[in-house]
């Protein structure tokens, strides 16, 4: 009773304290009003929006040039179209039953966004590498948002459509099954938490696969470790015939911007840049300060980004010293119409501290500012040994696996925000909650083959258009 006496004093921590398993039974309470069965199965809702309709608002704002290179990628394949149509399932998820229990979603979870990455240490590390999206809102969103991305991943591989189903179950099982050891942690434990991808320990018992996949990462690591930036991206990137370095241009992908589209470009950007500065760490200013600012061009990224305000700025400390920032438009979540508006002035500070609170390890040049444009912005270093699956290759037994280590890496992500003794509470120790996520994820599935093939026939229609690149 003292304890809670005390808890009850503690200012900004102001909230009765409950023991993990008071949190438990709070958590298992919530079955009454929103059952686990209710998170089973997709049916769209009478008067669902018009898919190429919604998905052509979220085009309002970005650079009008680019938009048929992003549907052109969308188009590829209805994987492709899942990994674009973020907003389209931001809608959907709005429509099906929710627990109430928030944490700091990714938003945009599809099996693409988790990989590996370096910590300022130079360790791999691997967790949810982008994180545009990120919002407080319900975690099963995004758990249903990677559970179906599983399923049309191993739709687009050929798989057997009950392989698809057991990817997803499997997925579901071991996201609950990790917030339920997360639930059983002390809390400094869980945020200190990390993945390392070399020695991932996996419960499935396939020590095949397993050792199989630590070598297929092993040998990335390896790969990525010899691609330097001194070494590699800047010879890539950067010619040095002139007066000073400058990126290549390499049209419509990497261009410079005119004065119009990059208001601030003939002072050097010079207050945007203050304010980046001021969101840094007080040590990182003094790191940020020993570089300059060279170039600055557009460059295309990614499928949900594609016509936004991207860029990349060369800065360097001498010679052979370069640091290549990646600068990336932060527009409102696609969650924000459904979970809230973020608390944060500026949309790159709310991807920052998003970031931060999901990742076990973060950039030391995470930052934000807003542009002379009306714009804001996120800040991050530009491929710092960041890596993404390669699926193309993959068997059944190796996306299971992968899917497993995401679902690991969501569920961490959200216990460092959420409750995890409250969500393991609601998921509970059968399978219930892991078929209905699945059964979720194969109809969800067959709703984005539907809206995939209706994005196609506005393309053939010329309702809108495609820009298909050369893969030369």
């Amino acid at each position: 009773m003292k304890t809670k006496a005390l808890a009850k004093k503690s200012g900004s921590h102001e909230r009765e304290y409950l023991s993990a398993d008071e949190r438990r039974a709070r958590g298992k309470a919530l079955r009454d009003k929103v059952s686990r069965g209710s998170q089973a199965g997709w049916k769209a809702k009478k008067g669902r929006r018009d898919p190429v309709e919604l998905i052509c608002e979220s085009n309002a704002g970005r650079i009008p040039a680019l938009i048929p290179i992003r549907f052109g990628r969308m188009s590829a394949s209805p994987f492709a179209f899942y990994r674009g149509a973020a907003a389209l399932m931001a809608a959907d998820l709005a429509t099906t039953p929710t627990s109430g229990l928030r944490v700091q979603a990714c938003g945009d979870a599809h099996l693409m966004n988790f990989g590996g990455f370096a910590t300022p240490e130079r360790n791999i590390i691997f967790d949810i590498n982008d994180l545009d999206e990120t919002l407080p809102a319900p975690f099963e969103w995004d758990l249903k948002r990677l559970a179906a991305s599983m399923v049309i991943a191993a739709q687009h591989l050929q798989f057997a459509d009950s392989d698809a189903a057991r990817i997803a179950i499997d997925t579901a099982r071991e996201y609950r099954e990790r917030m339920a050891d997360y639930a059983s942690m002390r809390a400094l434990d869980v945020w200190y938490d990390r993945i390392d991808p070399q020695r991932y320990e996996d419960r499935s018992g396939d020590e095949e696969i397993l050792k199989a996949a630590r070598k297929r990462m092993t040998d990335r690591i390896e790969a990525q470790k010899k691609k330097t930036v001194p070494d590699h991206l800047y010879p890539k990137l950067v010619t040095t015939e002139g007066a000073k370095p400058r990126i290549k241009d390499d049209p419509p992908l990497i261009f410079h911007p005119s004065k119009e589209l990059a208001p601030g470009l003939e002072s050097g950007f010079k207050e945007p840049l203050a304010a980046y500065r001021d969101s840094l760490p007080e040590h990182t200013r003094t790191l940020f300060d020993r570089f300059h600012l060279f170039d600055f061009a557009i460059k295309v990224v990614g499928v949900g980004s594609v016509g936004t305000m991207c860029a990349v700025m060369l800065f360097m400390a001498a010679d052979d010293d370069p640091l290549f920032l990646q600068v990336k438009e932060a527009r409102a979540s696609v969650l924000e119409p459904y979970a809230g508006k973020s608390l944060h002035p500026n949309h790159g500070q709310r991807v920052i501290v998003g970031q931060r609170l999901m990742q076990a390890a973060s950039d030391i040049f995470l930052g934000w500012t807003h542009g002379k444009n009306g714009r804001d912005y996120y800040v991050r270093q530009l491929r710092d040994m960041k890596m993404s699956a390669l699926i193309e290759d993959w068997d059944e037994r190796l996306l299971r696996l992968y899917g497993r280590m995401c679902a690991h890496a969501l569920a961490r992500a959200h216990a460092r925000s959420g409750d995890a003794a409250t969500m393991s509470g609601y998921m509970g120790s059968g399978r219930t909650f892991d078929e209905a996520i699945g059964e979720f994820a194969v109809e969800y599935a067959d709703q984005t083959a539907a809206d995939y093939r209706q994005f196609l026939r506005a393309i053939r229609r010329k309702r809108i258009k495609a820009a298909v690149e050369s893969e030369a």
